[in-house]
């Protein structure tokens, strides 16, 4: 039998043998790496790499920057030195996005997805994943989202009132932050386009809604990665100290798997009265009704149905997916049509011509300018500006153009090892200048009338963008959020003229998930965009 002090020698030892373990990429990968010789900046620090630069700047800007320096196919260094991949090569993308087997999210990222979103079809890979996308696409085609669109068009009336009764009270021009009320929105749509629930977000309440609660502290802008987020994701052993930020994504995951408890057994027990009542189409339409209906279909085999647990799993993922991504497009719109009045009056006049409050999917897809703005707000202002993959094996990816690595050396393909981070660059994708052309950072809707022929190899699943990302793990509610977000703008651009009410200078993106906007004066403010809102006169 061991004594005590054995056991401790013997624990220690077992606690330094995986920490060992877990070094071991930091020391070995250097020297084995395949990308190691690809061009790229000078590693700034030992401890942060080049990690430094990318945290100080707006997302995307240092390797923008070292892209125009060094070449389209990059490496960089990441915490500890570890090296990553950064390509704005359309085939090589194309490659990497079609073989998602090949090319998964890293445990990390997964990890932090999880925490947040728990474990929903943005976190599971492989056969799991394609289970999931396969029940759940029924409920995201076009015909389904034509179905909700008079909730889209309801809730942004409902808005246009509350922004209306604020400008009375103000003297004819009042100064909203416009991101609060589109978020109280787009939740209040997702409550009712995807489980027929009524949050009344919007409506003036003496206590926040425990669920909009619940987001502001998932979503905080002012969260800066601190080294003992990074020793959590390469050491789980270290969330066992959890610390306030780790405490409170816990609490508002707890809030999100409650309510999506309720919900779905609300849901089921209404499937299954209407089909002991004989009726063929549940009267619900939301994304959770269509989704069990889809799950309970009976040419789906029993081993392919998804468990309750993993669709309770999907409705963080419908709540904070649909939610977040469209009001902060929206929010980018607005600014942007503040930074070009004379495309914010262009698409007034075009939406003005149309002589309905209550506008259809295919009205609102009918309106080419409204489409324009749209299309070049998810180009200059893309809500998600990066995503991460990770090589599960070898393996070697073809490029469009060829590539002179560190020694000089030409090279017509990128050789990578089994384990090396890669960097999917939505935003840089979507205003390079080699495929947009040199005012590609300029907010331009015309530029859709004739677009470059560079821009149709960027392999996107909407739009020649790479928003909402391509092959199987592209987005699933791209319809959904597009028409949102076109109901919301010929809503509120109709009824309202826009003015930013602080210098452009002072506005800057800070991502979280998504890229929200913040006051470089008052960061500890939270998201803020300031407009100045005046009632359209009409004439």
């Amino acid at each position: 039998m061991l004594s005590i002090g054995q056991t401790a020698w013997l624990t220690l030892l077992g606690i330094l043998g995986l920490l060992l373990w877990k070094l071991r990429p930091f020391v070995v990968r250097p020297f084995t790496s395949q990308i190691r010789n690809l061009p790229g900046p000078r590693m700034t620090s030992l401890v942060w790499g080049n990690m430094k630069e990318i945290l100080d700047e707006d997302n995307s800007v240092p390797q923008e920057r070292w892209v125009a320096e060094y070449g389209s196919t990059i490496m960089y260094r990441g915490f500890l030195g570890l090296d990553r991949l950064w390509t704005m090569d359309p085939r090589a993308l194309n490659h990497i996005m079609t073989h998602s087997a090949d090319y998964q999210k890293p445990p990390q990222a997964r990890m932090n997805l999880a925490r947040i979103l728990g474990k929903g079809v943005l976190f599971t890979e492989g056969e799991q994943h394609r289970q999931q996308r396969r029940v759940m696409n029924p409920a995201f085609g076009p015909s389904q989202i034509r179905e909700l669109t008079e909730i889209f068009v309801e809730k942004s009336l409902e808005l246009r009132g509350v922004w209306d009764t604020e400008i009375s009270n103000s003297d004819g021009v009042a100064r909203i932050n416009v991101i609060q009320s589109l978020s109280k929105m787009t939740l209040d749509v997702i409550g009712l386009a995807g489980f027929n629930y009524r949050f009344n977000a919007l409506k003036p309440k003496g206590e926040e809604d425990e669920l909009v609660t619940a987001f502001k502290q998932m979503f905080d802008p002012q969260v800066r990665i601190t080294f003992m987020m990074i020793l959590r994701n390469f050491f789980p052993i270290f969330n066992v100290f959890p610390d306030e930020q780790v405490r409170g994504w816990k609490r508002a995951q707890d809030v999100m798997r409650r309510i999506g408890m309720q919900l779905l057994e609300e849901k089921k027990a209404e499937i299954l009265r209407e089909a002991s009542e004989g009726k063929e189409k549940a009267r619900s339409r939301d994304l959770l009704t269509l989704l069990l209906k889809s799950n309970m279909a009976t040419d789906i085999p029993e081993g392919q149905r998804l468990s309750d647990e993993d669709v309770i799993a999907q409705v963080p993922t419908f709540l904070v997916a649909g939610h977040e991504t469209t009001s902060t497009a929206t929010t980018w719109c607005l600014f942007a049509l503040t930074q070009a009045p004379e495309v914010q009056a262009k698409l007034r006049a075009e939406l003005l011509a149309l002589d309905t409050d209550t506008p259809s999917m295919d009205q609102l897809n009918n309106l080419p300018y409204l489409d324009c703005v749209v299309r070049e707000t998810l180009r200059v202002h893309a809500p998600v500006p990066t995503t991460t993959r990770e090589a599960t094996r070898d393996d070697v990816i073809p490029v469009a153009e060829p590539f002179v690595d560190r020694h000089g050396v030409v090279q017509d393909s990128i050789r990578i090892s089994k384990g090396t981070p890669i960097f999917i660059p939505i935003l840089a994708m979507n205003r390079s200048t080699k495929l947009w052309g040199p005012d590609a950072a300029e907010f331009r809707p015309e530029r859709w009338e004739s677009l470059p022929e560079a821009v149709s190899s960027i392999p996107g699943v909407w739009g020649h963008l790479l928003t909402f990302l391509g092959g199987p793990r592209a987005c699933i509610g791209y319809r959904f959020s597009l028409i949102e977000m076109k109901a919301l703008v010929y809503t509120l651009v109709r009824a309202f003229e826009f003015e930013l009410a602080v210098p452009v200078e002072d506005i800057q993106k800070k991502s979280s998930i998504v890229q929200r906007p913040v006051l470089r004066k008052a960061p500890e403010e939270g998201s803020q965009m300031p407009l100045l809102v005046r009632r359209v006169k009409r004439t």
